[in-house]
């Protein structure tokens, strides 16, 4: 009996494997990195993040979750249907191929392959190339509950990885606004992969674990598929810098997930609420991406050149600058004692004293501190900072 679990565990990895949309998945993060790379050389002459960055983030930061979430599916005996899982594999490839990163949200894959099941299940839609039976597929058989559950589950870590770890991979540029002069946006692009347990009908886990809970789905026994769920997130700040704007919008994603498993949970007593709930929840997503997309078409800046000073675009990773625990959106006035606007002023007040680097911050706050850094000749000439303001692009 052990020796059958086991077998269909790597059954479940095997077919993880053979899954397209990783392999879809992993060619978009190079392209994103190459794109984000491309784009800091063009604009600032230096590459910012490593180009590698959003292919290990996808996995590095997704798993997490999916663990937890696998944990919980089948701890619970969270079943879904296969027809299901196929049309998700189906919406998440034609995002990823269309390059819609903001569709790969999950509320609107799963709640989009839920429709799909129902239809099909409804209408009885067959085709000769599909060889998957319908059978099982009634949403109000059970299905609707576990899955809007999932999604739920699903929503809350995509408010999480926007809160956590969409403000590491942020790209400056440089944008003309409507008055002539230029400014800097920051895009944010992070498509994360999450390897998720399902249990879906199957002749293995019933035989050897009688007593496992499940929600059914009209069959008896289950197995195991792991299957890749991918979340998507894309913005473009303007107003608001994204370490502050990003997390706000991950809260609101997660307490939407938090809705969600409570009307998942309420479908078990009426399974037309768990309808309900992936309508109202794809309306509320896409609702909050439309508000933070209205409060960014604006002529207000958060990092633009200033007349008081040099204006910090971003940091690059482990330099002087960061170490001093500068950070973008700050104003440099003055280095070792002589006021700077420019990159060039900043290098040539650096020169005074090519040991030692004395900064006079504005910080977000329009407070004024004092930090200091000892510059060693491995160091990056300008302490890895760039800075706001006029240029050729």
């Amino acid at each position: 009996m052990a020796s059958n679990i086991l077998i269909e565990f790597v059954t479940a990895i095997g077919r993880f494997l053979l899954n397209p949309v990783i392999y879809i998945a992993i060619l978009l993060a190079i392209l994103l990195g190459y794109s984000r790379v491309k784009q800091e050389r063009k604009f600032f002459n230096r590459r910012i993040i490593w180009g590698w960055t959003e292919l290990v983030g996808q996995w590095k930061r997704g798993w997490p979750y999916a663990l937890i979430i696998s944990i919980i599916s089948v701890g619970v005996g969270l079943t879904v249907p296969k027809t299901f899982l196929l049309v998700l594999l189906a919406f998440s490839a034609l995002a990823l191929l269309l390059f819609f990163i903001n569709s790969l949200s999950s509320i609107y894959t799963m709640g989009f392959a839920t429709l799909a099941t129902w239809a099909m299940y409804q209408y009885d839609w067959s085709f000769s190339w599909w060889k998957v039976s319908l059978e099982g597929t009634d949403l109000f058989e059970g299905a609707i509950v576990t899955i809007t559950i999932i999604t739920g589950l699903c929503v809350i870590a995509e408010g999480m990885l926007i809160r956590r770890t969409s403000t590491m991979v942020t790209t400056p540029r440089v944008e003309n606004t409507k008055r002539g002069m230029q400014a800097i946006v920051y895009r944010t692009r992070n498509i994360w992969v999450l390897p998720i347990l399902f249990i879906i009908p199957g002749d293995v886990i019933s035989s050897v674990i009688p007593y496992w809970p499940q929600f059914t789905l009209g069959e008896s026994k289950f197995a195991l598929v792991v299957f890749p769920v991918v979340i998507g997130f894309s913005k473009l700040s303007r107003k608001e810098l994204p370490v502050l704007q990003l997390p706000k919008i991950g809260r609101s994603v997660l307490l939407l997930g938090q809705l969600m498993v409570i009307g998942g949970l309420a479908s078990v007593f009426e399974p037309v609420v768990g309808l309900i709930t992936l309508a109202v929840g794809v309306i509320i997503r896409l609702s909050i991406t439309i508000y933070y997309a209205i409060q960014d078409k604006t002529e207000i800046y958060a990092v633009a050149p200033s007349s008081k000073g040099a204006v910090i675009a971003a940091v690059l990773p482990d330099s002087p600058a960061e170490k001093m625990g500068l950070l973008a959106g700050e104003c440099i006035r003055k280095v070792n004692g002589h006021p700077i606007y420019t990159e060039n002023e900043l290098y040539e007040a650096l020169q005074l004293n090519a040991a030692h680097c004395r900064l006079e911050v504005l910080d977000r706050n329009n407070e004024i501190r004092l930090t200091q850094h000892v510059i060693y000749s491995n160091d990056h000439y300008r302490i890895g900072l760039l800075l706001a303001e006029q240029r050729d692009v």
